[in-house]
């Protein structure tokens, strides 16, 4: 079925972009051509525009028109769970406890709390084929009333384990990963017996007001861990997004 004529708009300058015949800093066609070239309404001409700028093709200068954006090429769109990544799945996993405790200074500072403020620790193992490839630790400020469920934390993602106290479309994520050499008790979690590095990722999440609800930290074996990134953005991707709306 074709597509609505503001999704037709939006592929057909985005494709020109692509194949370079619009460059960075080139106008886009005004809103009068596009009317006439489309034979749709101003309003259908400006939406397919607005939602070619939401996908950081375009922009806009109030009085002279939209031009092609140059594009971010410092921007990846990276690929994380920790249950799952490019070359490794978790198959099992193994809860080594749950826990109340009065944060460190660390904890403090990360999730912005009192001294006094409990938290809730929670440590896991996860394992592949029956090989331990990753240490677990999350940590989540504690509120009275709040049932912690064994069964449902054990194969939980860090988002899915805030999810009952905010919405996941309201989760602001942030991730710092970087490498570390293990201390003596993840190498004794991960069956580490030589210099094996780990990959430690840091999860850190927000609510929509920016207040810390939660941080984990992930310590993987360097050689069951590979993240994915992209910088592009998949055209498909529109075309899927309104595919009922094409169908209506």
């Amino acid at each position: 079925m074709r597509l609505p004529i503001y999704l037709r708009i939006a592929e057909d300058i985005k494709e020109k972009i692509n194949k370079g015949e619009l460059k960075p800093g080139d106008a886009i066609y005004s809103e009068n051509a596009l009317c006439r070239a489309y034979k749709a309404s101003r309003m259908t001409v400006r939406r397919g525009l607005a939602l070619l700028a939401n996908e950081g093709y375009i922009y806009s200068i109030p009085g002279k028109g939209n031009f092609v954006r140059e594009p971010d090429n410092d921007t990846y769109t990276l690929y994380y769970n920790e249950m799952k990544n490019f070359i490794n799945s978790v198959d099992k996993t193994k809860l080594l406890e749950v826990n109340i405790i009065l944060p460190n200074y660390k904890l403090i500072n990360s999730l912005q709390i009192t001294r006094n403020r409990k938290v809730i620790v929670i440590r896991r193992l996860f394992f592949t084929g029956g090989e331990p490839v990753a240490y677990d630790v999350k940590y989540l400020p504690y509120c009275k009333g709040m049932p912690i469920v064994e069964k449902e934390i054990r194969y939980a993602t860090f988002p899915e384990m805030v999810a009952k106290s905010t919405s996941l479309f309201a989760i602001k994520k942030e991730l710092i990963i970087y490498t570390q050499m293990p201390d003596e008790e993840t190498k004794k979690y991960l069956n580490i017996y030589n210099e094996l590095p780990l990959m430690v990722v840091e999860q850190k999440l927000y609510n929509r007001e920016g207040k810390p609800i939660g941080m984990g930290i992930t310590y993987f074996r360097g050689d069951y861990c590979k993240l994915y990134a992209e910088s592009y953005f998949s055209d498909s991707k529109i075309c899927e997004k309104y595919k009922n709306e094409a169908e209506t």
